[in-house]
C-alpha cells in the first residue's frame, strides 16, 4: 500500500487504501466472489500456513474489503482495521476477543442502547460483568476499576446524551490497571478526533453513520495498533462470520473520499443550528459540543477538531412536546441511524435506547423528552426555516401544565 502518512486529511480521504490494481484502475474494483483460484497446491497450502500473502475465501479476506480497512486504518492512525457487517458485529467481535468468563468491563453509562443491552444478556450470560459510570467525570472511571477489570469502554460524545469523556486521562487511568481501552468514534469520525493518538488501544465505529455518509450500508469497522491484536480479531471475526462484504466496502471506501469536507459542513451547519436552537424558548435543555454552555465543552476543544453534526435537546413540554415536534418536521426525517447527508430526528427513549430499560435510561441522562438530531449537509437556513415551523406547532398544542415553561 501506498504511504501517505506524510499527506495532509483530506488527501487521505481520497487516496488512502488505493493500490496500483490491475489494468491501472483508478478506483479499487469490487471483487465480487466467494473463493479465489490458486495457482496450484504449493500455492494453497502457502496461502493458509500464513507464508504468502494472498486471497483464499471473502470471509477470510477480500482485496475490495481490504482496500477500505487499509484506508479507514490510515486516517485513524492505526495499524490495520478490519471490516465488519454491521456496527454491533465490531463491537461484539471486540468483546469476545478481549474478554473471558470473569472479567469485568467498566463501560460509559451513555452508549449505544444496544451496546448496553449486550453487555447486560450475551456477555453477563457468560460470566462478564460490567459497571456503567458517567465517563465525563474521569474519577468515576477510576472508582469502578477492579482487579478483574480487562476492559474500559467508552464511547464519546456519548450516544445520545453528547457527554464527553476525556480520552486521554482515561486511557492512563486504564493502562495503571493493566485494561485495554476501547473507544467507540463513530459521532466524531476519524476526521475531528483520533482516539488512538490519545492513547485508545482499539476504535471502532459504525460504518453506516459518518464513514459511509449516505444511508445505503449497514457496517463496522475495529481498527487496531500492532499486528498482535490484529490477528487476535481476524480470527475471531473469521470464525464468526461477521464480515462486511465487497460491495458494502465499496461504497464505504467510496463514501470516504468526501469524508473530510462532509464533515466540514455537518459541523458548520449544526453550530449554527445549535446556536440557534439555545435561543429557542421552548428548548429547555441543549447539548452540543461546539456550544460553550456544553458541560464538557473545554474537554472536547482539548480532543476534538470540531464539535461534529449531532445535536440533543430537551423540549419543554416533554414527551408530548417531542412528538409533536417529530410529527412536524418536513425537511428532517423521523428516523434512526445518524450521519448522512440528510438530516434526521428521533426519540432516543422509544427508539434506539428503547432496549436499555427506563431505569438504564434515566440513569445516563436520557430523558423520556429527550429528542436527537442528525445535522445534515443541506443549506442551513432551509434547516432552521423546518425546525422553527416544527416548534409553532409544539407551541400551538403543547400541553397547558407545561405553558409556563415557554
Amino acid at each position: 500500500m501506498k504511504n501517505h502518512s506524510k499527506f495532509d486529511f483530506q488527501t487521505k480521504c481520497v487516496h488512502s487504501g488505493i493500490d496500483e490494481y490491475e489494468y491501472g484502475a483508478v478506483v479499487p474494483p469490487i471483487y465480487q466472489t466467494s473463493t479465489f483460484k490458486f495457482k496450484n497446491v504449493k500455492h494453497g497450502a502457502s496461502l493458509f500456513a500464513g507464508e504468502e500473502k494472498g486471497y483464499i475465501y471473502t470471509r477470510m479476506l477480500n482485496p475490495t474489503v481490504e482496500a477500505m480497512e487499509n484506508a479507514i486504518a490510515a486516517l485513524e492512525g492505526g495499524h490495520k482495521a478490519l471490516g465488519c457487517s454491521s456496527g454491533m458485529a465490531a463491537i461484539s467481535t471486540i468483546f469476545i476477543t478481549l474478554l473471558q468468563s470473569g472479567d469485568h468491563v467498566v463501560c460509559s453509562s451513555a452508549v449505544y442502547g444496544p451496546t448496553t443491552t449486550v453487555l447486560n444478556t450475551v456477555m453477563k450470560k457468560y460470566g462478564i460483568e460490567t459497571t456503567f459510570v458517567d465517563s465525563s467525570d474521569s474519577e468515576n472511571v477510576r472508582k469502578a476499576i477492579q482487579p478483574n477489570t480487562k476492559v474500559v469502554y467508552i464511547e464519546t460524545p456519548g450516544n445520545p446524551t453528547l457527554c464527553i469523556s476525556d480520552i486521554e486521562e482515561i486511557s492512563k487511568i486504564a493502562h495503571e490497571h493493566k485494561a485495554t481501552v476501547v473507544v467507540d468514534n463513530t459521532f466524531m469520525s476519524p476526521a475531528l478526533q483520533n482516539p488512538l493518538l490519545l492513547g485508545a488501544d482499539i476504535v471502532m465505529h459504525s460504518l453506516t453513520k459518518f464513514l459511509n455518509g449516505h444511508a445505503d450500508v449497514v457496517g463496522g469497522v475495529i481498527v487496531v495498533k500492532d499486528e498482535e491484536t490484529y490477528q487476535q480479531f481476524r480470527k475471531t471475526l473469521n470464525q464468526l462470520g461477521g464480515v462486511i462484504d465487497p460491495f458494502n466496502a465499496f461504497l464505504v471506501h467510496r463514501g470516504l473520499k468526501t469524508l473530510a469536507i462532509r464533515m466540514e459542513k455537518h459541523c458548520q451547519n449544526a453550530q449554527k443550528i445549535a446556536e440557534w436552537l439555545e435561543k429557542h424558548p421552548l428548548v429547555k435543555s441543549i447539548r452540543y459540543p461546539g456550544l460553550k454552555s456544553h458541560p464538557h465543552y473545554k474537554t472536547g476543544l482539548k480532543q476534538h477538531k470540531g464539535p461534529g453534526g449531532m445535536i440533543s435537546i430537551e423540549l419543554a413540554g416533554g414527551m408530548e412536546a417531542g412528538k409533536i415536534m417529530m410529527d412536524s418536521v418536513r425537511l428532517f426525517q423521523l428516523a434512526v441511524s445518524l450521519g448522512g447527508v440528510e438530516s434526521l430526528i428521533q426519540h432516543p427513549a422509544s427508539m434506539t435506547h428503547f432496549s436499555m430499560g427506563k431505569e438504564a435510561r434515566e440513569a445516563a441522562g436520557i430523558t423520556d423528552g429527550l429528542v436527537r438530531i442528525s445535522i445534515g449537509i443541506e443549506n442551513v437556513e432551509d434547516l432552521i426555516a423546518d425546525l422553527e415551523q416544527a416548534l409553532n406547532k409544539v407551541k400551538e398544542n403543547i400541553p397547558k401544565e407545561f405553558e409556563l415553561h415557554v
